[in-house]
């Protein structure tokens, strides 16, 4: 495995379910390296104990994949707020291990990542799922949905990276 210097963590962050993808180049064509989803319930503890295993558990990825940087779906809330302040308290443990790294975090919106891997911001869950499957060259498509979607967010900021 080559994690050079264009490997990109994406996470879809979550407070119960947070997805994630490493994705990387090799020999110009991206690669996932791993995807999965780490969770939290009321079994695991409190909030803090909760917030506690999301950020030990993004800088285990980090220490294995010492990705250049972080892509992180940007938050967008219009009704439930206790569930926004929840995925927002995870954002940040998820932005202060990236921090703690000098790990710069790139935010995309859910239309931006759709247009970068399907190329319509129109595109529903299915569709983008299909595409990383096909892009990353998978045998099939990740599960669960989060850690799709935390590849989803990878592959959007390289090809984000290879346009610059």
């Amino acid at each position: 495995m080559n994690t050079g210097n264009e490997t990109v963590l994406g996470i879809d962050p979550g407070f119960a379910r947070c997805g994630y993808g490493v994705v990387g180049k090799e020999k110009n064509t991206p690669v996932a390296y791993e995807w999965g989803c780490i969770e939290t319930t009321p079994k695991t503890g409190d909030t803090p104990v909760r917030l506690l295993s999301i950020y030990d558990s993004i800088e285990n990825l980090i220490r294995t994949y010492t990705p250049v940087c972080l892509a992180c779906e940007k938050l967008f809330f219009s009704r439930n707020t206790t569930t926004a302040m929840q995925v927002s308290e995870a954002k940040g443990v998820i932005i202060l291990a990236a921090a703690k790294h000098q790990i710069p975090v790139f935010e995309y919106t859910p239309k931006q990542v759709k247009l970068a891997i399907t190329g319509s911001g129109l595109a529903d869950k299915k569709q983008i799922q299909m595409m990383i499957t096909r892009l990353l060259r998978l045998s099939e498509i990740p599960q669960p949905d989060d850690a799709a979607d935390g590849l989803a967010l990878a592959l959007c900021h390289v090809n984000w990276m290879r346009m610059r």
